[in-house]
């Protein structure tokens, strides 16, 4: 069970079909990266960083929205090129992917996830990347949506 939080960042609406995701979602990290976006996301709540996937038109096959950002105290202060969402409080499945990031550890755990038969709300879904974590060797928390 998780609380509702808000995440304020930067968001590419994105689908996974031929590989459009791994790009954007790329970019994005890249992005969030080189314009120092950590450093502008006004009253953070602490800096680890969330990677979220939301506003899905349908299943893990249909167009959504990707946020990467930091948990804010609120949405009242969204700088210009930013968004800001709330996740919805409720039921989460809580997978770990462990490892070294570039060997693309998250990744694999989605594979697993897309074809599991979780019943999935399709609300919103998340990455959680502890501060100070070691990119070699890695915990990432990927919280899932279920009914």
């Amino acid at each position: 069970e998780c609380k509702p939080c808000n995440i304020t960042g930067i968001a590419v609406r994105t689908c996974n079909k031929e590989q459009q995701a791994a790009g954007d979602i790329a970019r994005l990290w890249e992005q969030f990266w080189n314009e120092s976006i950590l450093n502008k996301i006004p009253d953070k709540v602490n800096i680890d960083i969330y990677c979220v996937y939301t506003e899905y038109e349908g299943d893990f096959t249909q167009p959504y929205t990707t946020l990467i950002g930091c948990e804010t105290r609120s949405l009242e202060q969204i700088p210009e090129g930013m968004k800001g969402i709330t996740i919805q409080g409720g039921e989460y499945i809580k997978l770990t992917a462990r490892g070294k990031l570039s060997e693309g550890i998250v990744m694999q755990k989605w594979s697993e996830i897309w074809q599991s038969d979780l019943s999935r709300t399709y609300k919103a879904d998340f990455e959680v990347y502890k501060s100070g974590s070691n990119p070699d060797n890695a915990e990432i928390d990927i919280f899932v949506g279920v009914k």
